[in-house]
This record gives C-alpha cells, structure tokens and sequence, in this order.
C-alpha cells in the first residue's frame, strides 16, 4: 500500500473515532440525570420517545466497543505494523508449516513406493485425488475429462506419454505445447483442404471429393508430418497428436480444425514442483495414471 492511502486510512480511522467519543461525552452532558414521563416531542404515527437518559448497560457497552477498538488497532496491522506482528501470510506459512510436518512421514511412505504399486493402495489414490481436485479440476474437470483445449485424462490418449514416468514428469516440469499458425503459408485453399485430409484420418465423413482429399495430403506430407507423422499418429517427444483416434482436444469441426491449422494454438501445463513438491505430485501421478488403468489397479 503507498504511503498516501495508509494516511489516509490512518487520518480517517482516528477521526471517525474521536467525532464517536466526542459525540458520547456530549450526549452525556446533555442528556437527563432521571427518568421522567415527559417526551421529546417527537411523534411518528401515534409513537412517542420518553426523553430519559441512556440505559447504563448500553453506555458500558459502547465504551467496551471503543477499547476493543483501541485495543485492536495498537495490536494488528492497520493504521501501522500491529504490536503482535501478526500477518495472515506468516499465519498461513505457520499452519501450512504445521500440516507439512503432521503429514510428512506419510507423504515420504507413499514416495518410497512406485505408481504402479500405489494403485493398490485406496488411501493412497484416495489423497491423490483430493490433492487434483484442490489444484487440477479447474482446468481438467471434476471428473478429470477435461474441456475444450484441456485434455481428458480419463481415456487412454497421452499426448506427451502416458507411462507413470511420463505423467510425473509432466506435472513436475510442466508441458509446452505449441501448433504454429499456417495460414499465412498454404494460403486459405490449402487449410481447406489439409483440415479435411487430417479429418479424415480419424475416419470423419469429410464431405470433400477424393481431389480435393489428395490436395490436402500433399500440403499435410509437406508441412504437417515432420511433427505429426507420415501417417499422421503424432509424436510424444513433441507433444503432437495422433490425428487417427477421433481424439480432437479443439474440436473436430471442419471449422474448428481449419481455426487451429489457420491460427495455431498455445497449450500450456503449468510445473507443478515447486507449488505441490514432489511427494504430493507422485500421489497425484498415482490417481491420474489409475485412471486409465482401473482394471490394472483393481
């Protein structure tokens, strides 16, 4: 916060309370001794207010109110650094440090033990899965299927790898996975027609004609499978998709086919090892690998 607005918050906060105490010791000064029948002259609809003095209750709790507000101000952080030095960052860096060391031998029992071995063990998957919905079902769903442009980790179709090694090495280190834009190259005939022929490799009913099908396999050999394939199934050490599953992570419309070829995409896996540390991600790695192996693990 800049210096202005911490005057400022400071300026306002001690004004508002001195205008509260000099208001109480006014209406303590003017305000009857006694109770008494008469009113204060008000009526609003047939009701009167008896002009008598304020409860005592009510003026002990009000200055109770103001010391806790003094009180409080010299304590936490506010108009100043408090005299506690409390700050929900050092609160939160003291409870996370505190979970950390409760539940590190379990963490480091289930990292002694590989993937593969994990998917017989329910707790196990059971902590994996609470730590995905906390950190991964924004982006992949709930159900870890996914959404448009966020792959479903449920089937069996792995863009970068799907062995224990290849999923753990994905959420330590994060992915990057770029599709360059070809419109400015094969011109807007050619999206055409090569987003028909990369359809068609998953057996779409394209609606094109055979010459045009055998124009968009020329540009694809040419341009497209030096990373995905001469028979277009994709590469894992570069992240490029197999085109032959039906397994389309930004539609399979032509439309969307030719946006993709046209404009290229971005897909970004963010690292995970630094945020989660390495345990945690093995125990993740072990529920999203038992995902796609449910009958190995059972």
């Amino acid at each position: 916060m800049s210096s202005f607005w911490s005057g400022w918050i400071f300026v306002l906060t001690f004004a508002c309370l001195a205008l509260v105490v000099g208001l109480l010791i006014a209406s303590t000064k003017t305000q009857r001794k006694q109770t008494t029948s008469e009113t204060t002259g008000h009526n609003y609809d047939g009701i009167e207010e008896y002009d008598n003095p304020m409860p005592q209750w009510w003026l002990g709790l009000f200055v109770a109110t103001l010391v806790f507000t003094a009180a409080y101000l010299i304590l936490f952080p506010g108009v100043w650094k408090g005299a506690l030095g409390w700050t929900q960052i050092n609160q939160l860096e003291a409870e996370t440090a505190k979970h950390t060391r409760q539940y590190a031998p379990l963490f480091q029992q289930y990292a002694a033990k590989s993937i593969e071995e994990l998917q017989d063990n329910p707790k196990a998957l059971k902590m994996g899965q609470r730590i995905f919905l906390n950190n991964c079902a924004l982006c992949h769903g709930s159900d870890a299927r996914g959404a448009f442009g966020f792959p479903n980790l449920a089937d069996d179709d792995w863009l970068w790898g799907g062995t224990p090694a290849d999923i753990k090495h994905t959420l330590l280190e994060g992915r990057r996975g770029q599709m360059p834009a070809w419109g400015a190259v094969i011109g807007e005939t050619g999206v055409r027609n090569v987003s028909a022929y990369a359809r068609s490799l998953s057996g779409i009913d394209t609606g094109f004609s055979d010459a045009d099908l055998a124009k968009g396999k020329k540009v694809f050999e040419t341009t497209c499978s030096a990373c995905h394939g001469a028979e277009g199934k994709g590469n894992k050490l570069l992240g490029a998709p197999d085109l032959t599953n039906g397994v389309w992570l930004y539609g399979s419309s032509q439309a969307q086919v030719m946006y993709t070829i046209r404009n290229g995409r971005n897909g970004v896996m963010p690292p995970w090892k630094d945020i989660l540390g390495e345990e945690k991600v093995h125990l993740v790695s072990a529920y999203v690998y038992s995902l796609s192996h449910k009958k190995d693990s059972q």
